[in-house]
């Protein structure tokens, strides 16, 4: 039986994500700069168009059947 991901699934996927490597992000370059404006700018840009390839990736590759096995 072939399993597919709802939408909902991948929104939150994305959504969960981008907590992290915003974390991730933030802390990087505040200590790369020292500066808190800088690190939060680029932690909003970059979290606004990251988050959409993100979420085209996942519903691109939930179409790929190549990998997925039939559940036992």
């Amino acid at each position: 039986m072939r399993q597919t991901e709802l939408v909902s699934r991948s929104v939150i996927k994305a959504l969960t994500y981008r907590a992290v490597i915003m974390v991730l992000d933030f802390t990087a370059i505040y200590l790369f700069t020292g500066t808190l404006k800088i690190a939060l700018g680029f932690v909003i840009a970059s979290n606004l168009y990251t988050t959409m390839a993100y979420f085209g990736h996942e519903r691109l590759w939930a179409r790929i059947k190549w990998g997925l096995q039939k559940a036992e």
